[in-house]
């Protein structure tokens, strides 16, 4: 009896062992690319002279790279990290959607209820008389024909109107389309989505949003309202002018357009926000939203005439032939930024960045094509190629940046082995090096490496041992 209980204690132990799984940020093929990843981002934020940058990669309820870079100041400032503040625009109407949506659960409204069923002001010339009332679903999907703007130049003047002098106005514009005819992206309709939440709430559309949405996701960082003087805010720049200058954007309140485009995050809430989706995707039930709501949203519910994606309630919807990707993008005055999910990975990625002419989805893009596989194989238990492989001590004397007058390159160990990557290229690691050890200081170039495959690359040391400098075929690049 004591022999039969000890072994069940020894099984339970082995079970309880082989269960456990690390962090996938430690697989040696997603710690490769996060490197490889990391040096391309490097060199796109010092050629385009982006001062900051943020970006994430939660895969299912982990984790697996948040990382700030640069400063909160051109020049300046603290480092970017998780807690630093960024205006996420646009981001913010998801909130307001999924708002709507809680309200639609709750019996509090119904997506087909005409707008002016909830507010009374609702009143807009309508250019086309036979066209269906507009409803809360035209306004989650932008197929209600609103202008894209409410009735000032906020976007020149950058004195956004109060709620009040929107509804003022609102009688003296006109509609630009029948509703449920073509989409049409409006930060209007999105800013009456808000003033719908707030009267089916029956409370101010802030308090209803924190009390329902972030404070219970625990994303206690993230700010509807937020001063200019808040220390955690990074600054936001204009777009590069014509002298490769840039300036200070002037900081902006959204005042009544608040429901379309002023919230702030930081890179930990952002996590929390997307693992909240893959979680309730995933596992079901409710929290915040049922697991089915979420799904509605993120659906198409409106097509585009290419068939490549749509709308959602609330949320964009693309297809690709490597996935579909659900998410947002933002921009304001000095920020961009974006958030995607893959419901096929698991996978959410989230970018923003201080600057007004920065691609945010060229930075998520680039996430998928170098991290995505290597973090959906390790997840999935898939042997990585350089599991097994543990890289020569004495090959860091190499790693590290290097230059010459045609442009930068950068030793790393890459999947266990040296490479030389250049991260000016459009794919940092199609345009990889990768280098077989063929003497002392002397690597030969694989297969892989085009045009210079089989010749040689040797580093060239110090008398201190330290590297000076590579020689490529019969030319040099110097270490920084």
């Amino acid at each position: 009896m004591k022999k039969t209980y000890l072994l069940s204690i020894v099984i339970m132990l082995l079970f309880s062992c082989s269960s456990f799984a690390a962090p996938l940020a430690e697989n040696p093929d997603v710690a490769s690319n996060i490197r490889l990843m990391t040096s391309w981002i490097e060199s796109k934020m010092a050629y385009e002279d982006i001062p900051g940058l943020a970006i994430g990669v939660v895969r299912g309820d982990e984790t697996v790279w948040a990382q700030g870079f640069g400063s909160t100041e051109r020049g300046g400032g603290d480092q970017v990290d998780s807690q630093t503040l960024f205006r996420i625009a646009s981001i913010s109407k998801l909130f307001t959607s999924i708002a709507a949506l809680k309200l639609r659960d709750e019996g509090r409204l119904r997506l087909d209820d005409p707008v002016a069923q909830h507010l009374e002001w609702f009143d807009i010339q309508n250019r086309f008389e036979d066209a269906p009332p507009i409803t809360v679903r035209h306004l989650l999907t932008h197929t209600s024909g609103l202008p894209r703007e409410a009735a000032y130049p906020y976007w020149t003047d950058f004195k956004f109107p109060s709620r009040e002098q929107i509804i003022e106005a609102l009688p003296g514009q006109q509609t630009a389309y029948p509703s449920e005819t073509k989409w049409k992206y409006s930060n209007l309709g999105l800013t009456i989505a808000g003033e719908v939440v707030q009267a089916a709430a029956g409370e101010p559309y802030a308090e209803y949003v924190r009390e329902n949405i972030l404070e219970p996701l625990g994303m206690s960082s993230t700010l509807i309202y937020i001063e200019s003087d808040n220390p955690k805010l990074a600054r936001g720049y204009s777009r590069k002018m014509v002298d490769d200058s840039r300036f200070a954007t002037p900081f902006t309140e959204s005042n009544g357009l608040t429901p379309a485009a002023n919230f702030s995050t930081c890179l930990d809430d952002f996590a929390k926000f997307a693992k909240w989706q893959l979680r309730l995707r995933e596992k079901g039930g409710e929290e915040v939203l049922k697991a089915s709501t979420l799904k509605e949203m993120q659906r198409v519910h409106w097509l585009f005439p290419s068939w490549t994606g749509g709308w959602g309630l609330g949320f964009s919807v693309s297809h690709t032939d490597k996935r579909d990707i659900i998410g947002h993008g933002g921009h304001v005055s000095g920020y961009r930024s974006r958030f995607s999910l893959s419901p096929k990975e698991k996978l959410s990625v989230f970018v923003m960045m201080t600057v007004d002419d920065g691609d945010a989805s060229e930075f998520v893009d680039m996430a998928y094509t170098l991290l995505a596989p290597a973090i959906t194989a390790a997840a999935e238990g898939k042997e990585s190629v350089s599991e097994s492989e543990q890289p020569d001590p004495a090959l860091s004397r190499y790693v590290g940046k290097y230059s010459d007058i045609w442009g930068d390159s950068e030793v790393m160990i890459y999947k266990g082995k040296l490479a030389l990557i250049f991260p000016q290229a459009k794919n940092p690691l199609t345009s990889m090096l990768k280098l077989s050890s063929a003497g002392e200081h002397r690597f030969m170039i694989d297969g892989s490496g085009g045009a210079e495959t089989g010749e040689y690359l040797s580093f060239e040391m110090n008398p201190d041992g330290s590297v000076k400098r590579y020689k490529l075929g019969e030319n040099y690049t110097d270490k920084k």
